[in-house]
């Protein structure tokens, strides 16, 4: 079976929580991964992040909860990584 070991999104979020605050909170629902966050714009109200999660085995669904939980909404998938498993070796 195939899985997710990195993705790159774009997504808009108000201020609050602040970037440090949403990365906790990302890292949170990624068991040993990795999240790394780029504030590419901000606006009055909203500010606009490049958001990198890296992980053995992402649950893409599990995630794009967690971000709308936090307020946060993916404009865009801009990158994705998956690999798959190895075949088992016949019997």
């Amino acid at each position: 079976m195939a899985s997710v070991n990195r993705v790159v999104l774009d997504i808009l979020k108000p201020h609050q929580p602040n970037a440090v605050e949403f990365a906790l909170a990302i890292a949170g629902h990624v068991a040993g991964g990795r999240v790394s966050v780029t504030v590419t714009a901000v606006d009055e109200k909203t500010e606009n992040l490049e958001v990198t999660v890296e992980g053995e085995s992402i649950d893409f669904a599990q995630l794009r909860d967690a971000i709308n939980e936090i307020g946060g909404s993916i404009h865009s998938i801009d990158a994705v990584e998956v690999s798959a498993a190895a075949p088992s070796a016949a019997a």
